[in-house]
């Protein structure tokens, strides 16, 4: 019945700027409403922007392998410590204890006391279970020249997997891509049809990021409604640091603005509110590069059932997010058929309730978000569609 009521008058002559009076209207009421619900207020911070080249197309490609972040390798020094003790137990076990002290003292042991052949072969099994590496390749060599004993027949006896670790690409350590532009096709609906235009940039200078994301709501001329989200901050062992966010939404005529400074022990929020900072807290802009930054490193949790918890700055408070990894689903995109993870937020959009974003990851794309679903409400939303293989600078 809405879509029979709003296609009739199209007929008409004039109608064209009677359909656009009448959005501009719905949209300046929204932006009243959001401004009631999200907590709008002027604001003179800005984040000066940083300029870059794009010069290159990202290609399909198989995703990166990865070594998982700094911070899942810390408990390896503790235990090596507690393999010091076994140096001082009696000589019970020969073979055992000159491993251990093998690894532990910079200096070899008597030569009288090593056998030739096992010191090459019993460490293996006493590697922490996370350090699985390229170190199959030296063990596979020294198979060979010795008789196994009972205490190395179980080492070797491991080996026949070897072969298949070694053919799979080595881990390299994670670097953030250079900086990359992604445009979007704009469709959705507020209280009709709606369509525009949207980019994302994530832009990067050695440690120093920016993340902005606009969308604009009719002819890129005169656009109805422009909303614009940036993020500024540093590189971390924990992805995205943030410390200052801006946005901007300008509405025919109006426009309003709003910020938030991440300190280390709180977040400052528009108005003059204050709320307590969270470990690895993000903004609405920060926070799909951080998904594509735990997605490279962790590629384990983008699999159905996960469901991955970000701390979320929002206008008027700090909490934690959940998101779940819903499906696979191939995306017919323009340029491309391209494979992509589901990933929704579990909180269902709802009336007077903060904005949702579903998000459509690629890994044959470095994990970038290649479609993005924002909901205010049920029948409120728009849905951003990559329209091109995104664009990437040279820089580093």
């Amino acid at each position: 019945m809405a879509g029979t009521l709003r296609r009739a008058p199209l007929r008409r002559p004039g109608v064209l700027a009677t359909a656009l009076l009448v959005t501009a209207t719905h949209l300046w009421l929204g932006d009243e409403l959001m401004e009631d619900r999200l907590g709008f207020g002027a604001s003179n911070s800005s984040i000066r922007r940083i300029e870059v080249a794009y010069v290159r197309e990202l290609a399909l490609a198989p995703p990166p392998v990865v070594a998982p972040p700094v911070a899942a390798k810390r408990p390896r020094p503790r235990r090596a410590a507690a393999a010091k003790p076994a140096a001082s137990t009696p000589a019970s076990a020969p073979q055992r204890q000159e491993t251990l002290v093998a690894q532990v003292l910079p200096a070899p042991p008597p030569p009288e006391a090593r056998p030739p052949p096992e010191p090459a072969v019993l460490p293996e099994p006493l590697r922490p279970p996370d350090a699985v590496s390229l170190a199959s390749e030296p063990v596979a060599a020294a198979e060979a020249p010795a008789p196994p004993t009972s205490a190395s027949a179980s080492a070797v006896a491991a080996l026949p997997a070897a072969p298949a670790a070694s053919t799979a690409p080595a881990a390299q350590p994670f670097d953030w891509p250079p900086s990359t532009r992604m445009t979007y096709q704009l469709a959705g609906n507020y209280r009709g049809e709606v369509q525009g235009q949207a980019t994302v940039e994530w832009i990067r200078v050695g440690l120093h990021y920016q993340v902005h994301l606009q969308a604009t709501v009719g002819p890129p001329f005169a656009p109805l409604l422009m909303r614009r989200v940036s993020s500024d901050g540093e590189l971390g062992d924990r992805g995205l640091i943030p410390r200052k966010f801006d946005g901007e939404q300008r509405v025919a005529f109006r426009s309003r603005r709003w910020a938030m400074t991440f300190e280390p022990d709180k977040v400052l929020l528009p108005e003059g509110r204050e709320a307590p900072a969270m470990p690895g807290v993000q903004d609405e802009a920060s926070l799909f590069v951080q998904l594509t930054w735990i997605f490279t490193t962790q590629p384990h949790l983008l699999t159905v059932g996960r469901t991955i918890d970000i701390p979320l700055a929002l206008p008027r408070r700090v909490e934690v997010w959940q998101y779940d990894v819903v499906g696979e689903e191939l995306l017919r995109l323009p340029f491309a058929e391209v494979p992509t993870m589901h990933v929704k937020p579990r909180r269902p959009p709802r009336r007077g309730g903060d904005m949702t974003a579903e998000m459509w990851f690629a890994p044959q794309l470095q994990y970038l978000p290649v479609r993005i679903l924002i909901r205010q409400d049920p029948e409120t939303f728009v849905d951003l569609m990559l329209e091109r293989a995104p664009q990437q600078s040279t820089g580093r």
